[in-house]
C-alpha cells in the first residue's frame, strides 16, 4: 500500500496522529528530501515524544525530474507487498508537489492508496484572508522569468474567482508591483511564514500595501491572494469597455472573443485601427 503523509508546513504540533502513526509504520519511504525527512523523523522523536525507529526504514528521493522512474514494474510490486508513504517536504503531497503521477500510478495498476488529510498553505491563507467568497482558484506559482508572467497575471487579475498564488522571498516585491501596474485599487491579501514564529498578513489595495512594504522584511515564503472581479448581471460588454481595461490589445482581444465567439483577429484589428 501506498500512503501520502502530509507534514507540518511550519509548526511541528500540527502533524496528525495519523501522519505520526503512518510514519512510524512506513518501510519505505519516498520524500522530495531524504534530509529534510530524516530531520523531521528527528524533531519528533526529541520534541513531540513519540519515538520512531528510522534504523530499519528506507528513504528513496523522488522529484519531479525522477518521479517516473517510480511507475515502473519494481515499484508496482513493492508498493503492493510494502507498507510505504510518499511525504513532501512541507504540506500536502500533490498540491504544488510531487505525488500526482503517483496517485495516477495506484489508480491505473489497483495499488491500494490513501491520502491523509493535514496541513496546507493555502487553505490556511483563504480562511485567514476574510474574502466572503464560496469560489476560488488555485493558481500556484506563476512562471518565473517577467516576460512569461504579464499574461497569465493579466487574466487572474481579471477573474470572477479569488485566485491563490504561491509566491517565493526574491520575486515578492516583483509581484506586487506587477499587480499594482495592471489595477493600483486591486484588493489583496497576502501572508508569510504560516503557522511559524514570524508569520504575518496584510489587507488591503494593493497601492497601499506597497507602501507598507517599504518597511517589511520579505524573507519567507508567501500566499497572496487576489480578490476577485464582481460579476455584473446583464452587463453587456463593448469594444470600448474593453479597451479602458489595463490589459495589452493581445489580451483583450482574447477576452472578448470568449465572450462574443468573433475570432481573435479581428478583433485585435479593430483594435489597432
Amino acid at each position: 500500500m501506498l500512503t501520502f503523509v502530509p507534514t507540518p508546513i511550519g509548526n511541528l504540533e500540527d502533524i496528525s496522529f495519523r501522519s505520526l502513526n503512518a510514519l512510524r509504520d512506513a518501510e519505505l519511504i519516498l520524500c522530495e528530501d531524504t534530509r529534510v525527512t530524516k530531520q523531521l523523523f528527528n524533531l519528533i522523536n526529541q520534541k513531540l515524544n513519540f519515538q520512531i525507529d528510522t534504523s530499519l526504514k528506507q528513504f528513496l528521493s523522488v522529484h519531479s525530474h525522477n518521479e517516473n522512474k517510480f511507475t515502473s514494474n519494481e515499484f508496482l510490486t513493492t508498493f503492493k507487498e510494502k507498507n510505504c508513504i510518499y511525504v513532501s517536504d512541507a504540506g500536502m503531497p500533490c498540491v504544488s508537489d510531487p505525488g500526482a503521477i503517483l496517485v495516477e500510478f495506484c489508480i491505473e495498476n489497483d495499488i491500494p492508496y490513501d491520502v491523509i488529510p493535514g496541513a496546507n498553505a493555502l487553505l490556511t491563507a483563504y480562511a485567514m484572508s476574510g474574502f466572503n467568497k464560496k469560489e476560488f482558484l488555485f493558481y500556484g506559482f506563476l512562471p518565473h522569468k517577467a516576460g512569461n508572467r504579464k499574461s497569465p497575471l493579466s487574466e487572474l487579475m481579471n477573474s470572477e474567482y479569488l485566485t491563490i498564488l504561491y509566491e517565493s522571498p526574491h520575486r515578492i516585491m516583483q509581484l506586487l508591483e506587477e499587480i499594482a501596474a495592471i489595477d493600483p485599487n486591486k484588493e489583496i491579501f497576502l501572508v508569510k511564514e504560516l503557522t511559524k514564529m514570524y508569520q504575518k498578513s496584510f489587507k488591503g489595495k494593493i497601492s497601499n500595501i506597497l507602501e507598507i512594504f517599504k518597511n517589511v522584511d520579505t524573507r519567507g515564503e508567501w500566499v497572496v491572494i487576489l480578490n476577485c472581479v464582481e460579476k455584473k448581471d446583464g452587463e453587456i460588454l463593448t469594444i470600448d469597455d474593453i479597451k479602458e481595461l489595463s490589459l495589452p490589445p493581445k489580451q483583450k482581444a482574447k477576452l472578448l472573443a470568449k465572450m462574443t465567439g468573433k475570432s481573435i483577429k479581428d478583433i485585435y484589428e479593430a483594435f489597432l485601427k
